[in-house]
């Protein structure tokens, strides 16, 4: 007993020696902690260690979303398309899609994707207060996805609506939400973060596709098509398009249409009803490590120019084969994509700078975008009276109808005006365009620009869905 108690004695010395050595050496700390209200959110502080730049965007703290979704959910609305065709008494023959769509202006203008729309006739927008709207197709692009169209509300009252946000400040590990309807489930939130930018997973099938996606981990799923991925302040910075599964499902890998080249593909189906779709007029290559050492670059980025197009906006500006597109506008393109996003911003008649390296050396030269015929007139649907002077009103192919038609390309003969020219060639709506004078036409731009610069006799060849052979109508112009 006498023992233990020399053990405890030894024991009480011995700690307080060693807390007087540590507080003798250690300088004092003070250890705060703050706490008030239950925590909504958490913030940060903008001291940051030395050699690290402060935030150059602005966003909300990354852990509320919930000022975001509340602003959001009321603008995303759910879209149901039909075919018209339905079958009675054998079971019905049922034809049509469904996914999501954002409303972006108070008078009822909806961007959605190219692929929730294209097989439609009819189009019924559900809003998040369960209000149906049938809404008219304003105009669609499939080499981005993309489609634009209308509702229009009854009483003249505004509708919720975003507002596009600026889809190049968003950061790699940035947090941001995707809104949709998955499954049919109505004004459905998910957030996750900014996984990369500038993917290409090649499932556009339109030749002059744009692939730029923002990657995110945010949880898309089958009725998320045409949906808002916002940031936390509730700004629209892209159009959630497509997943990457095995299993048909979201397994982490989401893609959305980054919202800079979206609001430019908008402006131009709402003012012409078409993409005006500027081009430098270059073959391009990306950049391998191979080449990069070969050609003598920096590092493994960049485009490379395998081949220019005679008369081209390229040639004009003086780009060469084997130069090295490196920005445009200064902003940074180090793959095919970043570049195809950056030109497709613009319209034909635009000037861009161009950065590009040629022999080792940093060169940058002003170059005139223009379209696939080398000129830089715009092209519009509904201003353009050609069509209206032969009688005739025409719209491109679907994806669906190139394949079923086994097709690249060409233009449906929607309707035809009665005692028109095109009326008296015997020509029936449904007709498929393929050719005018011997010229190949994949849209309804191509034919336009082909009758535009004709003279005289119109040679107007293609094919009908329901009859073999080619067919060829001739009248003058």
């Amino acid at each position: 007993m006498k023992n233990f108690g020399l053990i405890i004695l030894a024991s009480v010395i011995s700690a307080i020696v060693s807390v007087s050595l540590y507080r003798y050496f250690e300088e004092p700390r003070e250890v705060i902690i703050r706490e008030s209200a239950p925590a909504m959110y958490t913030n940060y502080s903008d001291q940051l260690p030395s050699g690290l730049a402060p935030r150059q965007f602005l966003s909300s703290s990354p852990t509320n979303f919930t000022s975001a979704a509340e602003a959001v959910t009321p603008a995303v609305v759910n879209i149901r398309t039909t075919s018209g065709d339905y079958e009675f008494w054998g079971g019905g023959s049922y034809s049509g899609s469904s996914g999501s769509g954002v409303i972006i202006s108070p008078d009822g203008y909806i961007v959605t994707n190219n692929h929730v729309i294209e097989d439609g006739k009819n189009i019924e927008v559900t809003l998040n207060d369960n209000r149906k709207f049938t809404a008219k197709l304003i105009g669609s692009d499939s080499s981005t996805d993309l489609a634009l169209i209308k509702i229009k509300e009854e009483d003249g009252l505004a509708l919720p609506h975003l507002m596009f946000g600026n889809s190049d400040s968003i950061r790699v590990g940035e947090w941001v939400l995707a809104v949709g309807n998955p499954f049919n489930l109505e004004s459905t939130v998910t957030a996750g973060i900014v996984s990369a930018k500038g993917r290409s997973i090649d499932i556009l099938e339109d030749m002059y596709r744009v692939e730029s996606f923002i990657q995110t981990d945010a949880a898309v799923n089958p009725g998320n098509s045409g949906g808002a991925l916002v940031n936390t302040n509730g700004e629209l910075v892209g159009i959630n398009t497509a997943i990457i599964t095995r299993s048909g499902r979201y397994e982490g890998y989401s893609f959305a249409i980054p919202a800079n080249l979206a609001s430019k593909v908008i402006r131009d189906l709402k003012d012409f009803g078409m993409v005006q779709r500027g081009i430098l007029g270059v073959n391009i290559e990306e950049v391998t490590d191979e080449l990069a050492k070969d050609i003598g670059l920096p590092a493994v980025e960049g485009v490379y120019i395998s081949r220019v197009n005679p008369n081209s906006g390229a040639e004009d500006g003086g780009i060469r084969r084997g130069d090295v597109i490196i920005g445009i506008n200064g902003v940074k393109t180090g793959t095919i994509p970043q570049l195809q996003e950056q030109v497709a911003r613009f319209r034909p008649g635009k000037s861009i700078e161009v950065q590009y390296i040629r022999k080792g050396k940093s060169y940058k030269t002003d170059v005139t975008l223009k379209t696939r015929n080398n000129n830089t007139a715009l092209v519009g649907v509904r201003d353009e009276s050609i069509l209206q002077d032969l009688g005739i009103e025409l719209r491109d192919l679907t994806k669906s109808e190139r394949r079923k038609l086994d097709v690249d390309g060409g233009v449906m003969v929607k309707s035809i005006i009665r005692g028109s020219k095109i009326e008296r060639t015997n020509m029936d709506p449904g007709f498929i365009i393929t050719k005018v004078n011997d010229a190949n036409v994949t849209n309804v731009e191509e034919v336009i620009s082909e009758l535009k610069k004709t003279t005289g006799k119109v040679l107007l060849e293609g094919v009908y869905e329901n009859y073999p052979g080619e067919w060829g109508y001739t009248f003058s112009k």
